[in-house]
């Protein structure tokens, strides 16, 4: 046992100093360097480190740091073993100035700090003319919330090999980009250079003066045979950003400009009971994301049921300027005639141009809605009185007594309408014995005829938006259509159509809905729907002669 103890003792002293650091010491590639120019920090533990790492959280607050590489290494020289492990990362400051990276520790062993100089670029520095970043926002002056674009544009002057360029950075503040990035050529200073175009939008979300810190460049050019590294960093913003308004009331809305429209299907002031509306709004506004674009709340009408249909929002960047648009559809439907009016629309925004609250609205129409002539008219049961009431006196003159005496019935008279009822009995027996009554629905019979005067005039109104080329009405048109006629939804319908129809659709809901727009010949899939139609009614009444 004791011989046992001994023999661990012994294995333990000789492996501890191969857990141990000897020495750790921590380097630079370059000093000085340039501002916005990544260079790299290496620590080297010499010695068994065991899955230790240093704390390199204390250089993150005065430089950009990317991530931390490890590698390790084990040499074997004339039966001595060594061990080292290194770590690697990216480091880059945005200032000028004297620093000092601090020193690190692992498992008892210190490296010493470095003093590192970074030192200004020059204007006229002749990797600045090779390579150099520009920046630009539009509008300069910002309220919380309200939407900047931030547009960033890289000018190359040789051939790039490598390039890699960080975003734009703003504390309390939110950077999308948008869109792609683009690439042409422009000549300054009589040299060509390639231009990398990218675009951000940048929202502040507190009020305060505030930072832009732009982006920064690295990669690798060509000159000559030889791969040379190149940097840049872009110019800084600042920007004041204004509180919300103490009296402003409502949804925050800042704005440049901000539009309310409307449209009406059809565009009459005079419509027919049960005859759908389509009413509807874009609403379109500068300096706004899509997502702060609010939904447009229609005020219920005595008399019309109001049913909301498809919102559509999109954003763009066009002229130095964030572009929202909502279109929203809302279908209008007439219970009673009458004349109705709908009230005004009225949306508050901020105008941040002139510093006030202004009101996009839209304003009260006066709609007459009259009864339908293909339906029977029902009798007033008001009217009776009046009637009775204006033509007392014409009665008692002119409306001569008159008496009805019943005639007397003969024999042949009796026995004709004996033989007639007889006859009516045995053909109704016949009639049973052939075909099993069918029960008819005398109350479905009003609906079914305003089922099919709607379909009627939603049929028109597809043919006139095909002729107009509306592409956005011919399809929210069709889909009613096609609910209505068919009892269907749109995906079910078009399963049971042809190739070529089910093709025009998709066109026409690629040109509305993505970037690819096609070419859709409205007519032509009008006439085709109508096609569709008639061959239904007629396999309709073909099976219906088969029944009899």
């Amino acid at each position: 046992m004791v011989m046992r103890f001994a023999i661990c003792f012994i294995i333990f002293a000789v492996a501890l100093p191969a857990l141990a650091i000897d020495r750790l010491t921590a380097s630079v590639d370059k000093n000085p360097v340039l501002v916005g120019e990544y260079f790299t920090l290496t620590i080297e533990a010499n010695g068994k480190v065991s899955g230790q790492m240093p704390d390199t959280s204390a250089i993150a607050q005065s430089f950009i740091t990317g991530p931390v590489s490890t590698s390790s290494r084990t040499q074997i020289v004339n039966g001595s073993m060594s061990s080292a492990t290194s770590w690697q990362m990216q480091v880059m400051s945005r200032s000028a100035g004297e620093f000092t990276i601090p020193a690190f520790e692992i498992s008892g062993a210190k490296s010493q700090p470095i003093n590192l100089r970074v030192v200004a670029r020059e204007a006229d520095d002749s990797q600045q003319k090779d390579v150099f970043v520009t920046t630009e926002l539009n509008p300069q002056s910002l309220y919380v919330q309200q939407a900047a674009l931030y547009t960033v544009k890289l000018f190359i002057g040789k051939d790039l090999l490598e390039a890699q360029m960080t975003p734009p950075s703003m504390e309390d503040g939110s950077i999308t980009a948008m869109g792609q990035q683009e690439e042409n050529y422009e000549v300054l200073d009589g040299r060509r250079y390639r231009v990398i175009t990218r675009e951000y939008l940048i929202q502040p979300q507190k009020s305060g003066s505030y930072t832009i810190e732009g982006p920064i460049f690295n990669g690798q050019v060509r000159e000559g045979y030889r791969r040379m590294a190149v940097s840049a960093v872009g110019d800084s913003i600042d920007v004041e950003i204004k509180p919300i308004p103490d009296n402003y009331r409502g949804a925050w809305l800042p704005s440049e400009l901000v539009n309310l429209a409307e449209e009406w299907q059809p565009e009459d002031n005079q419509v027919v009971v049960g005859s759908p509306i389509t009413r509807t709004f874009t609403l379109t506004a500068l300096g706004i994301t899509k997502e702060q674009l609010p939904d447009i709340e229609v005020p219920s009408v005595d008399g019309f049921r109001i049913y909301p249909d498809e919102t559509d929002r999109n954003q763009m960047a066009r002229d130095g300027r964030v572009i929202s648009q909502m279109v929203a559809s809302y279908a209008l439907l007439p219970q009673k005639p009458g004349t109705y009016t709908l009230p005004e629309l009225k949306l508050p925004w901020f105008n941040t141009v002139i510093n006030r609250v202004q009101y996009a609205t839209l304003p009260a129409r006066t709609i007459e809605v009259v009864a339908d002539p293909n339906q029977p008219q029902q009798p007033v049961a008001q009217s009776q009185p009046n009637m009775v009431s204006q033509t007392p006196v014409q009665q008692s003159i002119t409306e001569p007594q008159i008496v009805y005496k019943e005639a007397e019935k003969s024999w042949l008279d009796w026995g004709l309408m004996g033989l007639g009822y007889l006859l009516w009995f045995v053909t109704l027996a016949l009639w049973l014995l052939k075909k099993p009554a069918k029960p008819v629905d005398v109350r479905s019979s009003g609906s079914e005829a305003a089922a099919n005067t709607d379909v009627t005039v939603r049929l028109k109104q597809l043919g006139k938006a095909a002729k107009q080329g509306d592409n956005s009405q011919f399809y929210t048109l069709l889909r009613q259509y096609v609910e209505l006629a068919f009892d269907q939804t749109l995906k079910s319908w078009l399963d049971q159509q042809s190739p070529e129809i089910r093709e025009q659709i998709a066109k026409l809901q690629a040109c509305l809905y993505s970037a690819n727009k096609q070419q859709v010949d409205l007519v032509t899939l009008y006439n085709q729907v109508c096609k569709i139609k008639k061959r239904s009614k007629s396999d309709a009444k073909n099976s219906l002669e088969k029944l009899y």
